[in-house]
């Protein structure tokens, strides 16, 4: 089970999970490497970042740009680049951890 798989299972049946997201697409907010919790939710907004799945491709943490109630949430990493529309979100981001210190909290 890759680690994609893994997170969506632990956000299905726990309703949390943690995974390490590597790149620079989220600068200055996320570093590669951060450590980031996410929790499943019942909604979704403009300006969390989220794991989901876009055009068959899992997303593992870049931001809500627009959302629109029939094409669903658009998904563009920090620098806007756009991934594309989506109604697949599994969890969002609510601490980012980075060398023992929170980099990244969900108010």
């Amino acid at each position: 089970m890759n680690k994609y798989e893994r997170l969506k299972q632990e956000l299905a049946i726990a309703g949390t999970g943690k995974m390490k997201a590597f790149g620079t697409s989220m600068l200055p907010i996320l570093k590669s490497g951060t450590l980031l919790t996410f929790i499943s939710s019942p909604d979704y907004a403009i300006g969390d970042i989220v794991f989901c799945k876009v055009k068959g491709r899992y997303i593992d943490a870049h931001k809500i740009i627009k959302a629109d109630k029939n094409k669903g949430y658009l998904i563009a990493n920090n620098h806007g680049f756009e991934n594309g529309w989506t109604k697949i979100i599994y969890g969002k981001v609510i601490l980012g951890e980075y060398e023992k210190g929170i980099i990244y909290r969900k108010v």
